[in-house]
């Protein structure tokens, strides 16, 4: 006779296992996004929702995706998460550095739930990190500012001073000043991600001080409307802005996270996902130079193409010394290439960039 508590157990570990089977019986595999910002049709957030759909329509009905929005990185990220782990998502990515904490403690009570955390360095063993080199984008566009800039200013509206935004900064100096050695580039940080009526101060600031070209690694298309409006230039960020900037626009870095997407959901489904760092750049399509403005001559466009191939190839990598940094001391000997860790720990400004980082 088989006891009754015994027929419980082999009944709840065959729904069990049903339940992990579902993806492979039919039922489509879930997957949360929980976003910083409004999906809209620009920026950080609106790339992610470009990734999001286009993983979901390349799945033919084995990929079901929902999303939240506007979820600021408090402790209602936690609810947000939570809420998803619940309601069986099987995947949750969260697509802000700040909700890593959260997504630490959510992870520990729902270990059969995959969380991807985007930008972030913690890891457990359901729980991994993505992000997408968006210092070779900025890279790419410094090349252009360099050479567009008349008065070899350059602004940059900075979000929130850490390793990720220090690095893109450095990326767009660096560019800048391999094809115009004279090049400087100023910051304002307004301390956020996503704050039009601050990034739009931040950029007049910086016109006000001299700059002729502008960067952000903000969210909102504010800079590239400023520009448009005093007559200086400027670049769309994670995502075209050329039609708020109009010919102020010069160029765009595009970021296809869907690629990243997709590997995540492929795995999961194929049940060999494992926790770790995914950190992708324009070889694997992840990072892209685009949507040139009227004002880029057909010559730089080729330049800076041909940075974004030799990228691409493994022949340039931006971080490449000799490299000094804004006191003028060597920090990398000529010839050699900062690794990633190194990349992901970079807390100093290079030769060329003004001013101090924030504490």
């Amino acid at each position: 006779m088989i006891p009754k508590s015994f027929k419980t157990l082999a009944a709840a570990g065959l729904l069990a296992l049903s339940c992990v089977a579902g993806a492979q019986t039919g039922a489509p595999l879930k997957a949360g996004f929980v976003y910083i910002g409004p999906t809209g049709d620009h920026g950080w957030t609106y790339s992610h929702d470009v990734g999001r759909k286009s993983v979901e329509a390349q799945s033919g009905g084995k990929v079901k995706t929902s999303y939240v929005e506007n979820v600021p990185e408090t402790a209602d990220a936690e609810r947000v998460f939570r809420d998803m782990a619940q309601k069986g998502h099987k995947v949750v990515f969260g697509t802000s550095f700040g909700y890593m904490n959260q997504m630490v403690k959510v992870a520990k009570a729902f270990p059969n739930t995959v969380f991807m955390h985007a930008t972030g360095y913690k890891t457990d063993k359901n729980l991994g990190v993505y992000d997408v080199r968006t210092y070779e984008g900025a890279y790419m566009l410094g090349v252009i500012a360099g050479k567009m800039s008349k008065g070899n200013k350059l602004g940059v509206v900075g979000s929130i001073p850490i390793p990720e935004v220090i690095r893109n900064i450095n990326a767009f100096t660096i560019g800048a000043r391999s094809v115009n050695p004279a090049a400087t580039t100023r910051v304002i940080w307004v301390n956020s991600w996503f704050d039009p009526g601050k990034e739009r101060e931040a950029a007049l600031a910086l016109i006000a001080q001299g700059a002729d070209v502008l960067m952000q690694n903000t969210d909102s298309p504010a800079v590239v409307q400023v520009a448009q409006e005093k007559g200086v230039l400027a670049f769309g960020w994670d995502s075209d802005m050329s039609k708020f900037g109009g010919k102020a626009h010069l160029a765009a870095s595009i970021l296809n996270w869907g690629v990243i997407y997709k590997k995540t959901l492929d795995e999961v489904q194929a049940g060999t996902w494992k926790s770790g760092d995914i950190w992708w750049g324009v070889k694997e399509g992840a990072v892209n130079i685009d949507n040139f403005g009227p004002a880029v001559s057909p010559e730089l466009k080729k330049i800076a193409e041909q940075r974004r191939d030799d990228i691409k190839s493994g022949k340039l990598h931006p971080f490449t010394g000799p490299l000094k940094d804004q006191s003028g001391k060597v920090v990398l000997a000529a010839g050699k290439s900062y690794t990633d860790p190194e990349l992901k720990q970079m807390n100093f400004y290079v030769e060329g960039v003004e001013g101090s980082i924030p504490k």
